[in-house]
C-alpha cells in the first residue's frame, strides 16, 4: 500500500525511455498564442491581465534593473503554475514534485542573484553577512551563521514547493482510497469524504497556483537585496 502511494511520485517511462523531457514541455503546448488580431478571444484576454498584473505586483517595488528580469521570472510563474495544474488532473505526472527539479530551477536563479550584488555593489552584499553593531567576539559566528542562511535559501526553495506538492498529491490519494473502500460498505461516510475529497481538489487548484507565486516571490526578494 505504501508503495503504491508514492508510485506516483517515480518519473514517468515508457518502453524503457524516460518521458521526464515531454513532461516538461507539455506545458508550453497548451498556452494559447498571441495572433496578428486586433480582436483576441478570452482565453488569451484572460492570459494576458494575468501576466499584466502579476508582473506589475512583482516588480513595481524594484528598481530599474530588477525589471530585466520581469520575462524570466513572469515565465517562470506561468511555467510552474501550468506543471503544478496539469499534475492534478488523473493519470497525469507532477514533474514539480521532483526535489531535483525544484533545485535545478532555484540554485541557478537564486546564484544569479548572488552574482548581480557582488558585481553591482559587493561591499553592501558582504555587509549583509555582518550586521552593523556586532560585538567582536561574535563576529566569526554571525558570519558563518550568515553563510549558512544564505546558502539555505535555494533548499528551502525547492523543498517548500516539493512538500507542498507531495503532501497535496497524497493526502488527496489517501481520503480517495479510504472514500472508495467505504462506498459499499458506510455509504453515507463515503458521502461525506467524497465532499471533503472535492473541497480538498480545490484546495489544492489554490495551493499549486499560490507555491508557484511564492516561488516567484522570493526570487524577486532576494533580487531585491541584491540591486
Amino acid at each position: 500500500m505504501t508503495l503504491d502511494m508514492f508510485d506516483q511520485f517515480f518519473p514517468p517511462v515508457l518502453l524503457g525511455i524516460p518521458l521526464m523531457i515531454p513532461a516538461l514541455a507539455f506545458p508550453w503546448l497548451l498556452l494559447p498564442s498571441p495572433s496578428g488580431r486586433w480582436l483576441t478571444g478570452r482565453l488569451l484576454t484572460a492570459q494576458s491581465w494575468f501576466i499584466f498584473s502579476f508582473t506589475k505586483q512583482i516588480f513595481s517595488p524594484l528598481n530599474l534593473g530588477g525589471h530585466k528580469w520581469a520575462l524570466l521570472l513572469t515565465s517562470l510563474m506561468v511555467y510552474l503554475i501550468s506543471l503544478n495544474m496539469l499534475g492534478l488532473l488523473p493519470y497525469t505526472f507532477t514533474p514539480t514534485t521532483q526535489l531535483a527539479l525544484n533545485l535545478g530551477i532555484a540554485i541557478p536563479l537564486w546564484l544569479g542573484t548572488v552574482l548581480i550584488g557582488l558585481r553591482n555593489q559587493p561591499t553592501h552584499a558582504l555587509g549583509h553577512l555582518l550586521p552593523e553593531g556586532t560585538p567582536a567576539p561574535l563576529i566569526p559566528i554571525l558570519v558563518i551563521i550568515e553563510t549558512i542562511s544564505l546558502l539555505v535559501r535555494p533548499l528551502a526553495l525547492g523543498v517548500r514547493l516539493t512538500a507542498n506538492l507531495t503532501a497535496g498529491h497524497l493526502l488527496i490519494q489517501l481520503i480517495a482510497t479510504g472514500t472508495f473502500l467505504m462506498l459499499s460498505l458506510m455509504p453515507p461516510m463515503a458521502l461525506l469524504t467524497g465532499t471533503l475529497l472535492v473541497l480538498l481538489s480545490l484546495l489544492e487548484i489554490a495551493v499549486a497556483a499560490i507555491q508557484a507565486y511564492v516561488f516567484v516571490l522570493l526570487l524577486s526578494l532576494y533580487l531585491q537585496e541584491n540591486i
